[in-house]
């Protein structure tokens, strides 16, 4: 196998949009409808899907910045949910589904 053969097989994936990894568990389901029913308690339903839709792609960034703020947030929330909200933020598919859920939630609310 040559040189550019092999760099081609090696990054076949790196620029990638669609995730190669798992679903969602149970548990992760289960903190993503809590967070999307405060939101929507909150009446913050429009705007919370405004910004997940805007901001979608750029959803690592955003997962990373919430590891930076856990100090601070960890004050008025549960550091390891926050912790673990940090980590399923990471995966593309998560602030869809999240997006789904507040929209869902507000509509039968």
């Amino acid at each position: 196998m040559n040189l550019w053969t092999r760099l081609r097989n090696e990054f076949a994936h790196a620029f990638a949009l669609q995730t190669l990894g798992r679903d969602l568990t149970p548990e992760e389901l289960a903190l993503l409808e809590k967070v999307a029913a405060g939101i929507v308690r909150r009446g913050m339903a429009d705007p919370a899907v405004l910004f997940l839709e805007s901001l979608g792609p750029l959803n690592f960034l955003g997962s990373q910045v919430l590891h930076g703020l856990i100090p601070f947030l960890e004050l008025v929330c549960d550091p390891t949910e926050l912790e673990r909200l940090a980590n399923i933020l990471e995966r593309r598919e998560s602030v869809e589904h999240l997006s789904t859920l507040i929209t869902e939630k507000a509509v039968t609310a």
